[in-house]
């Protein structure tokens, strides 16, 4: 399969709607921020390792503790991916901190107060 291919956008795809349910309702660790998106989601062609872009609404010490807690929850993440979405192969996950969601927040804020000023 290449990376490319429309069989790999899907799987990018379902997988970044399964891992956005799994996290969101499932794990119970409080470390993980209430509000903790999953931006995107890149499998291998393979189907052994996928990095996920993970964004957290909050301070350094929020998505540091997301981050710690996603990557000590992975072994759960990835049995019940394997157990909603059936692939040849369930996948490693790398968990990416993410920062565009923030980043556009504070150059709309940017933006704003410059309106303001004039």
């Amino acid at each position: 399969m290449r990376k490319n291919s429309v069989k790999n956008i899907r799987i990018n795809g379902e997988v970044q709607r399964v891992l956005a349910e799994i996290i969101r309702g499932e794990i119970k660790d409080p470390r993980i921020g209430e509000l903790t998106s999953v931006v995107a989601v890149e499998v291998a062609p393979d189907l052994k390792t996928c990095k996920a872009w993970i964004s957290v609404l909050g301070d350094e010490k929020a998505r540091e503790d997301t981050l710690a807690g996603l990557n000590s929850a992975e072994g759960f993440i990835r049995s019940q991916l394997a157990r909603k979405i059936n692939l040849r192969n369930t996948p490693q996950i790398h968990f990416i901190m993410d920062q565009s969601i923030e980043y556009g927040v504070s150059m709309s804020k940017k933006i704003d107060d410059i309106q303001r000023e004039k």
